[in-house]
């Protein structure tokens, strides 16, 4: 028997993540007005906003796994969203340069009414950025449709100094943890 698979993101990097795992799956993007809980802790709140993506998409797809997903730059207990605009975008690169932050992605698996969730935690650290550095990458347009301001896959990757986790939760989708929880839900190729 076939299962289907869906990815309730329209991020390219988590195609391209999912993709890694050589099977096939469609690509629904979740459409609903996120609620954001101020009262919850960093693993807490991805875990609920990626376990509201898929059940948006799982109530039209029962007979399918949805995958859904969100991710969140911390930095000394505050959360970093997209900027909004270059500025913004350079004062978080500001606030990052020469610090670690963490970042926090949360993975709800959603089937038939039973539902898989769990998080990592990736701890990123930069090297010391000159202003010139921080306009140059913001310039490239990168920064702009990222948490925290910056893409680790792209040119990002030239701030990053170390990192302790899992690379691939920072791109957006840990994708070594989801084959297996995939498994604990009972997907099989």
């Amino acid at each position: 028997m076939t299962q289907n698979l869906i990815l309730a993101s329209a991020s390219p990097r988590r195609k391209e993540l999912l993709a890694l795992l050589r099977l096939p799956f469609e690509i629904i993007p979740s459409s609903i007005e996120e609620i954001i809980d101020e009262n919850l802790d960093p693993a807490d709140m991805v875990k609920s906003l990626a376990e509201q993506k898929a059940k948006s998409v799982a109530e039209q797809h029962k007979n399918s796994y949805v995958i859904g997903s969100d991710t969140l730059v911390v930095y000394e207990g505050k959360m970093l969203g997209k900027p909004k605009t270059e500025a913004e975008a350079i004062d978080m690169l500001q606030l990052l340069s020469a610090k670690s932050h963490d970042v926090y992605t949360g993975v709800s698996i959603c089937y038939q009414g039973r539902m898989r969730t769990f998080y990592e935690k990736t701890t990123v650290t930069f090297y010391p950025l000159s202003l010139k550095e921080m306009e140059d990458y913001v310039r490239t347009g990168e920064p702009m449709d990222k948490a925290g301001g910056y893409g680790i896959q792209g040119y990002g990757a030239l701030l990053v100094k170390e990192l302790h986790g899992d690379y691939y939760s920072v791109v957006g989708l840990p994708v070594a943890r989801l084959k297996r929880e995939l498994e604990k839900i009972g997907f099989h190729q």
